[in-house]
């Protein structure tokens, strides 16, 4: 089947085309390049059944695009991911979020599409009350992240109603592994281990008890694969291991990972931070038959063996 990734020069885009191809599938990327990098599809970009077009998913180039390609499957991952900036500068977010993802829509279905499925966040969750978090738990936007997010949910939800529209939701919790960034609001993983093989300190942020649900990126793949089957219609699936682990023990992880050493340094707790986050995804051990398969050792291993031959 012909499939079109937005964002699919970024982290979790690029390996989700990889896999695409190396299943038998034609790959249509779209990418503003932005933060993703030609760098991550240059094994893409050696298959005949590979395209890339450097597009802003607003731009309503994208509608003709998808009316000329007619893309079986839409994998929207193309966001603005920066929680501060969303805080410091909601329009843009709402723009690249919500504009973005109606205009994706619109063109899923010019294209007639039969299937979008969505990269949401744990974020749409706030503070929940129960951990971990259920699919169906009550959404708490507390950032304009988290809320262009969730209107990006009711804009699926609404073209469904209008126009049998399918898509499938997948709340991505902490994702990790290869082709992550450490620049910016990156993830703690690609921080830590750029920094313990620079030799750079490290900071946790109050006194390392912190909790998250770390998912290892081939895992989030695979859950997109499936997804853009028949299965999961109309419906919401978390995308993690139900596992909290602190901010302390993944240090120690990826220190002994890198041969580096285990002293962090610690800093007064962030505002806004959670305590404690871990998702619940065994409705998708059914809903979707998807479970993750990479412990958290294994893929720090493979994270930081792929940071260390990118260095070289």
């Amino acid at each position: 089947m012909r499939v079109l990734v937005t964002g699919g020069a970024g982290f979790i885009g690029s390996n989700l085309v990889d896999r695409l191809l190396a299943d038998g599938h034609e790959v249509v990327a779209v990418d503003d390049l932005s933060s993703g990098s030609r760098d991550n599809l240059a094994s893409a970009a050696e298959s005949d059944r590979f395209s890339l077009h450097v597009l802003d998913v607003r731009d309503p180039a994208i509608i003709g695009l998808a009316a000329e390609l007619r893309p079986e499957v839409i994998c929207h991952l193309a966001a603005q991911i920066s929680v501060r900036r969303s805080v410091a500068d909601p329009v843009h977010d709402a723009r690249v979020n919500v504009e973005g993802t109606a205009s994706v829509l619109t063109a899923a279905k010019e294209g007639t599409t039969r299937k979008v499925v969505f990269a949401s966040s744990v974020a749409v969750y706030g503070r929940p009350s129960t951990i971990p978090v259920p699919d169906d738990a009550p959404t708490d936007p507390r950032s304009p992240y988290a809320a262009s997010k969730l209107s990006a949910e009711i804009y699926l939800s609404t073209f469904r109603a209008l126009y049998g529209l399918e898509y499938t939701t997948l709340v991505l919790s902490n994702v990790y592994g290869p082709r992550q960034s450490p620049d910016g609001e990156a993830g703690v993983v690609s921080i830590f281990t750029d920094a313990l093989l620079n030799g750079t300190p490290t900071v946790l942020y109050g006194d390392g008890t912190q909790t998250r649900d770390y998912v290892y990126v081939d895992d989030v793949v695979d859950g997109f694969v499936r997804a853009c089957g028949q299965d999961g219609n109309g419906r919401r699936f978390n995308l993690g291991t139900g596992i909290q682990t602190a901010d302390r023990r993944l240090h120690s992880l990826i220190a002994d990972a890198a041969g580096a050493q285990d002293k962090p340094g610690f800093a007064q707790p962030r505002v806004g931070d959670l305590p404690a986050m871990a998702v619940d995804p065994v409705p998708a051990y059914e809903g979707l038959r998807w479970e993750p398969r990479t412990d958290l050792p294994t893929g720090v291993k493979n994270t930081v063996a792929w940071a260390r031959g990118r260095a070289r």
